[in-house]
């Protein structure tokens, strides 16, 4: 069993707050979002970690109105499906489609909110605890595998890697949440304008509303493009406050 002295050192470990970045990572890791973002193989990988977050906040938001989840699928084209039961229509069915473009930013936003309080240690394990819940409900041997790999990476850096890894991880995964929110509704209404994803979350908010489908997606990019600013507000305080002393 472990002894006081070591839940004691695991709880400073865990709740206690890592030295500022140097401005410089803040900057260099926004950098390296922006070009994963950006650039095609890049993004096919990562667009995985998206997905996750997406599937991960219609999976909660369910829960959180009372429908009860059947399972979530995760593909290896990068688009993922999540189940409830409950009621066609209604408050529940409606915050439920809402969740999942915007899920990845405001994930992001809440991960802006602790590396701003330096809290880098209790980020990383907040993402594997969250990983490890989707993973009871995930149905698919693509989805275990994901989630699986992407766990053993972040609880590898938390456990094994420097406090300066930890931060560059931790930043850059976070600028890409941000980052990585924005592209998929650009990418939705691309395809919706070319009569390919008629059955989108969009287009669902349309059938039980009535505001039409490109009301939905410029919602979720207002929500998205919102959270990327103040997300990169909280990430920049470090880069900000060195400005200001010069």
């Amino acid at each position: 069993m472990m002894s006081i002295d070591g839940l004691g050192d695991l709880w400073d470990t865990l709740f206690g707050a890592q030295p500022d970045p140097p401005p410089l990572l803040v900057l260099l890791t926004a950098a390296v979002a922006l070009v994963v973002v950006s650039t095609r193989l890049p993004w096919r990988i990562a667009r995985n970690a998206i997905t996750i977050a997406h599937e991960g906040g219609h999976a909660l938001v369910a829960l959180l109105t009372g429908r009860k989840l059947r399972g979530i699928r995760l593909h290896s084209d990068t688009s993922g499906l999540t189940l409830s039961a409950g009621r066609p229509s209604g408050p529940g069915m409606i915050l439920t489609l809402l969740s999942g473009y915007v899920a990845p930013p405001l994930v992001g936003l809440a991960g802006a909110w602790l590396l701003g309080g330096n809290r880098i240690t209790l980020l990383l394990w907040v993402a594997v605890a969250l990983l490890l819940a989707m993973l009871i409900m995930i149905r698919n041997a693509f989805g275990v595998v994901s989630l699986l790999v992407t766990g053993a990476v972040v609880l590898a850096v938390s456990w094994y890697a420097t406090p300066q890894v930890q931060a560059a991880f931790a930043y850059t995964g976070v600028w890409f949440l941000l980052l990585g929110g924005v592209r998929p509704v650009v990418e939705l209404q691309q395809l919706r304008s070319r009569g390919r994803m008629p059955a989108s979350d969009a287009d669902q908010l349309a059938g039980l509303t009535p505001f039409p489908a490109f009301f939905w997606v410029l919602l979720f990019a207002l929500v998205n493009l919102a959270a990327l600013v103040a997300g990169a507000l909280l990430l920049a305080g470090p880069f900000l406050t060195s400005l200001g002393a010069e």
